[in-house]
């Protein structure tokens, strides 16, 4: 199957199906704030806004990469964009693959004309530089959308249970090094869904890169996604028991982000609301990936988009507010306890 079928497949599987994790939360649920009675600010005037990689942000509000490369996603990418713009948050777009490798279908990722002004991070697979990718790919990627800066997305599980999965990884660090190397474009490695280690966030950190998105699990399940695909019913099962892998997003986060206090850390993976988002700013996120939760929106209007995008962002603002925070710096000092004890953290 070609990229571009593949894509369509999985746009269809996640809006049809129910491909969330199992077994696994994203571990958000573990924390409470410590509520303020008395907060001694003023809601109207709480300053969430942000800057990265040379852009202003309203909120660490960040549309994660979804898709691109077929005519349903054109559609898809260009109401979050719309929705993005208005809301003056940043934006991922879906693996380019499909693009580089036809350049027909680059159309379908190309959403500057309708948000000028957001920051925009193009996207491909970190494993794609042990088969022929390089530093020209990488500027192309970057050059097709006018991206600010580069995901490089790491799915090794989604690999190994997809039927058409690349499964050499051997060496990638030193690639991911060399590329880092050579590019003027801020690069920052996510997983999908699976979480990112200590060990690993801190070998990424020496190959140069600007930022990690630690993307854990307890949201979508890219192995949920491909058991759904998969005409074997072995191949099906095998992928079916996956849907718990992974390290959960909070748990990530809070050990990368300590293992690495002054690297960009961003935080998805089963976000849900702007109160996860406030956890996730407390834990030590600089930025806050949503994906799920617009998706279906996004095959309807911008508006719908929109609408849920304040929704979080307003939650956001209740929760600073409700802990006497004024700004994102108050709210990475607030407290937040936890429900119980992980004796791992």
């Amino acid at each position: 199957m070609d990229t571009e079928a593949r894509k369509l497949q999985h746009i269809e599987t996640v809006l049809a199906s129910d491909v969330a994790a199992k077994g696994v939360t994203p571990g958000f649920e573990r924390f409470f704030f410590e509520h303020s009675a008395v907060p001694e600010c003023n809601l109207s005037e709480i300053d969430i806004s942000t800057s990265l990689f040379g852009k202003s942000l309203d909120a660490p509000l960040l549309i994660s990469s979804m898709t691109g490369g077929t005519d349903k996603a054109e559609e898809i990418n260009r109401n979050l964009a719309i929705a993005a713009q208005r809301c003056r948050i940043a934006m991922g777009l879906g693996s380019q693959r499909a693009a580089l490798e036809d350049p027909g279908l680059a159309q379908t990722f190309k959403v500057r004309s309708v948000a000028p002004d957001i920051l925009l991070f193009a996207n491909f697979g970190a494993v794609q530089l042990n088969f022929g990718y390089g530093v020209d790919e990488a500027r192309r990627a970057v050059d097709m959308i006018e991206a600010d800066a580069l995901f490089l997305h790491l799915n090794p599980l989604q690999e190994a249970v997809q039927p058409e999965g690349d499964n050499n990884w051997k060496g990638l660090y030193n690639r991911i090094e060399e590329l880092a190397s050579k590019m003027s474009t801020p690069i920052i490695v996510k997983e999908v869904g699976n979480g990112i280690s200590v060990d690993v966030a801190k070998r990424l950190s020496f190959c140069g890169i600007s930022g990690i998105d630690v993307a854990g699990a307890g949201g979508t399940s890219w192995s949920e996604v491909e058991a759904y695909r998969q005409p074997n019913v072995i191949r099906k099962r095998i992928a079916h028991t996956f849907s718990g892998w992974g390290i959960p997003t909070a748990l990530s986060l809070i050990q990368v982000r300590s293992a690495l206090p002054d690297l960009k850390i961003f935080a998805s993976g089963g976000l849900r609301s702007g109160l996860d988002m406030a956890k996730a700013v407390a834990l030590g996120a600089d930025l806050c990936g949503i994906a799920a939760p617009t998706l279906s929106k996004a095959t309807h209007s911008s508006e719908r988009i929109e609408e849920e995008l304040r929704a979080f962002i307003e939650e956001l603002r209740i929760s600073a507010f409700c802990t006497g925070s004024n700004d994102l710096n108050d709210l990475k000092s607030a407290k937040l306890r936890k429900c119980f004890d992980w004796s791992e953290v």
